[in-house]
C-alpha cells in the first residue's frame, strides 16, 4: 500500500511559516511528505529537516524530497534538540508539526490503528516497543481504565476495562474487531447513537502506545528554544487534549511580568517571549472539510518568537 496522507490546513501552515527561502526549517512529522513537499518548493539555498518516528514515512519521504535541499531522518520529534544537534543545526526559522495520524497508518489494515479493519492490535507508529495488544493484555483494570479516562476521555472507561480483564480471561484480545466488539458490549444503548463507540478508546490506546502527550510535552519546550528570532512555530492537533497542552504552553511563552498585581513596579524582570500570530485555532474552511474528512478535528496554533530586548543601558 501506498504510504499517503493528504495534509490538513496546508495552505494556512505555508503562510503561517512565512518561509524564507533562505531559511532552515523542521517538519517533526514528516509523514508521506505533504507539508514537507510545500516548504521544500520555497525554499531557494534554504534546508529542510523531516523527522519521523515511522520507517516507511522516512522511505516515501526521503523519495519524494530528492532533488531539494531535504533531509529525512527516523526519530520522534522529542528528540529534536539530540537530533539538531547532530546535525550541526542551532536554529530553525521554522518549525511545523501534524499530530495527526497519517491516512497511511488509517488505512492500512495490518497497522492495526483503526477499528474498521480486522487487524493485529498494534498501533505503533515506529513499529518498535510496546503493542497495544500487550496493553489489552497486560493491564490491569484500574490502569487501562484510567487509560481510557485521561486519554479518551470515555465516561464509560471502567466498564470497558473490567469487560475488557473479563475478555482476556478467556482468550487474549488479539484483534481491533475483537476490542470493537468488546468495547460497543460495553456501552449503553442509548450512547450507540452518537459517534462510533470505539473512537475513544482506540485514541486512547494509541496515545499510551506511542507516548503522544509525553513525547509533545517534551518537545514544546524544546521546539521552542530552537527558534531562531522571528521563528515560527505551527502546530496542527486533533483532539482536545493535545490542543489543551499547546495552547496553554504558548501562553506561557507569551506571558510577561508575574509579579503580584498590588506590586508598584515589576520585580520579577519576565519579559514575553513570544506573540501569538493566531488568538484563536485556524480550523479548515468549508471547501477543505467537503474535500477531506479527516480535517473536521484539525486546530492551528501558531506562535512566533520574539527578538530578544536589548539590555537597559547602566545607570551612572
Amino acid at each position: 500500500m501506498e504510504f499517503s496522507h493528504r495534509p490538513v490546513l496546508l495552505r494556512q501552515c505555508i503562510e503561517g511559516l512565512d518561509i524564507d527561502p533562505s531559511g532552515t526549517y523542521l517538519d517533526g512529522t514528516c509523514g508521506g511528505a505533504g507539508h514537507s513537499l510545500r516548504i521544500a518548493e520555497k525554499l531557494t539555498d534554504g534546508r529542510l529537516i523531516g523527522i519521523d518516528r515511522d520507517p516507511e514515512a522516512v522511505k516515501t519521504a526521503s523519495e519524494r524530497l530528492k532533488g531539494y535541499n531535504a533531509l529525512v531522518v527516523k526519530g520522534n520529534f522529542s528528540e529534536v534538540r539530540e537530533i539538531s544537534e547532530r546535525l550541526g543545526i542551532s536554529g530553525y526559522d521554522g518549525i511545523l508539526l501534524d499530530l495527526g495520524v497519517s491516512s497511511y497508518q488509517l488505512d492500512n489494515g495490518e497497522r492495526g490503528f483503526s477499528y474498521n479493519y480486522d487487524a493485529p492490535l498494534d498501533m505503533r507508529m515506529s513499529g518498535e516497543g510496546i503493542s497495544a495488544a500487550d496493553i489489552v493484555n497486560g493491564y490491569s483494570a484500574e490502569r487501562l481504565a484510567q487509560i481510557l479516562s485521561e486519554y479518551g476521555e470515555e465516561r464509560f472507561s471502567f466498564r470497558i476495562a473490567r469487560n475488557i480483564v473479563s475478555a482476556r480471561e478467556k482468550k487474549p484480545v488479539e484483534t481491533t474487531f475483537e476490542l470493537a466488539d468488546i468495547v460497543k458490549a460495553s456501552i449503553p444503548a442509548k450512547f450507540k447513537r452518537e459517534k462510533n463507540p470505539c473512537k475513544r478508546t482506540f485514541q486512547a490506546i494509541r496515545i499510551a502506545v506511542n507516548g503522544e502527550l509525553d513525547s509533545l510535552d517534551h518537545a514544546l519546550d524544546d521546539m521552542f528554544e530552537l527558534l531562531s528570532p522571528g521563528g515560527r512555530l505551527c502546530i496542527i492537533t486533533f483532539h482536545s487534549l493535545e490542543d489543551r497542552m499547546v495552547k496553554q504552553r504558548f501562553a506561557s511563552f507569551c506571558t510577561g511580568c508575574v509579579c503580584p498585581p498590588d506590586f508598584p513596579q515589576c520585580v520579577c524582570g519576565r519579559k514575553p517571549r513570544g506573540r501569538l500570530i493566531n488568538r484563536k485555532p485556524i480550523v479548515a474552511d468549508e471547501e477543505e472539510l467537503a474535500e477531506n474528512n479527516r480535517s473536521h478535528s484539525a486546530k492551528l496554533r501558531i506562535i512566533e518568537k520574539l527578538m530578544p530586548e536589548p539590555p537597559s543601558p547602566t545607570a551612572i
